[in-house]
């Protein structure tokens, strides 16, 4: 062998040892950091007895990054758990793990919601639990008593989205009932002002597989200015959407996806257009006929309370037209077809008619209702 070859021979070890190094190969891990991962693990095998009265598998906490600073630790994880009985599928949440050392070991002395993420209920105070038949209430700062209407209220919800949507779902509902309107904002990470007024709203991923972990979030103070059959219809709306989640896709309009909860909602109730859409019903009656279905920017919060008012009824009354004219079946066949298929192609397979027609349509429907 050559000279030149020989000190090849030595020199590309060396080379790949390098590029390795470069190419992401984890960096060992020092005698600390390994001591606080695993300090980590053992108090996380199992929840904090706190949450003792909620229903939790899976309970896990996976962490990320470890940052030290002398006798004191952060680490970032990720938690992983499930309400046993109605998640399919894990929640996720980021969280800040704290440790200090004592004695030469790392003890945790509590968690919170890592930067930038949002927190969990538990995170705003002790949790009370109510079951209810077909639902799971957890609130915090709120009265026995509220908690369990608000369960009997989700036990009629839940059977009536069942009724309206016959596709797949758990047919339960996970309700969450924060101590005020500032405090439900905190959990969605959105400024109080966008629900002021409203009743409740439902987390969750579209189209996800398995179902995702839907969480209904209850708003205190709309919820407490809310007649009973108003409330009725809100939790209706929003078991809903947990019903038709696994169906919805990202491109099914949004006008369909609110007015389908809405049909559902009002389906079993003797609400008429002019009760349930009033703001639209003076639109129409002034000459200012909607040129076109609802967008899915009519549906933004914190604006004209008067025009996002009109988009949801129009919405309601779009699919209330769908469901009389084509049956109830054909409605959820363009809902299911919606989130597989071209907006377009789903409109013809379902109702044999282009969507042009079905505004048209839906257009008359307004002049004939609120003439």
């Amino acid at each position: 062998m050559s000279p030149v070859r020989r000190s090849l021979v030595r020199v590309l070890p060396l080379l790949l040892s390098a590029l390795l190094a470069g190419c992401g190969a984890p960096a060992p891990r020092d005698g600390a950091e390994r001591d606080i991962r695993e300090a980590v693990a053992d108090w996380s095998r199992t929840p904090p007895a706190r949450l003792a009265g909620i229903p939790l598998e899976g309970w896990a906490y996976e962490v990320s990054a470890v940052r030290r600073e002398g006798a004191a630790a952060t680490a970032r994880a990720e938690l992983r758990y499930r309400l046993s009985g109605y998640d399919a599928a894990a929640a996720g949440s980021a969280r800040e793990v704290r440790l200090t050392r004592d004695g030469g070991r790392w003890h945790v002395t509590g968690d919170r919601a890592a930067p930038g993420a949002l927190p969990q209920l538990w995170d705003q105070g002790p949790v009370a639990v109510v079951r209810g038949a077909h639902s799971l209430v957890l609130g915090v700062g709120q009265e026995a008593g509220t908690l369990s209407a608000i369960a009997a209220e989700a036990d009629r919800a839940v059977p009536a989205a069942s009724a309206a949507w016959p596709g797949p779902w758990a047919g339960r509902a996970v309700v969450l009932v924060p101590g005020s309107l500032e405090r439900m904002a905190e959990l969605l990470g959105r400024p109080a002002s966008e629900y002021r007024g409203m009743g409740a709203v439902t987390t969750g991923r579209v189209g996800a597989a398995p179902a995702p972990a839907d969480r209904v979030v209850v708003n205190p103070q709309g919820w407490a200015e809310l007649s009973p059959s108003g409330r009725g219809v809100i939790l209706t709306h929003e078991v809903t959407h947990v019903a038709t989640r696994t169906a919805t896709a990202a491109t099914t309009p949004l006008w369909l996806s609110e007015g389908f909860a809405d049909w559902a909602a009002y389906r079993g109730t003797p609400a008429t257009p002019e009760q349930a859409a009033p703001a639209l019903a003076r639109a129409v009656r002034r000459g200012e006929m909607p040129g076109a279905l609802p967008r899915s920017e009519d549906f933004a919060f914190g604006g004209d309370p008067e025009a996002l008012a009109r988009a949801y009824e129009g919405a309601w009354l779009a699919c209330r037209l769908i469901a009389g004219r084509w049956g109830e079946a054909a409605l959820v066949d363009l809902y299911g077809r919606a989130g597989r298929e071209p907006w377009p192609v789903a409109v013809r397979g379902a109702l044999g008619v282009d969507p042009e027609a079905l505004t048209k349509d839906w257009q008359e429907a307004l002049r004939a209702e609120f003439r």
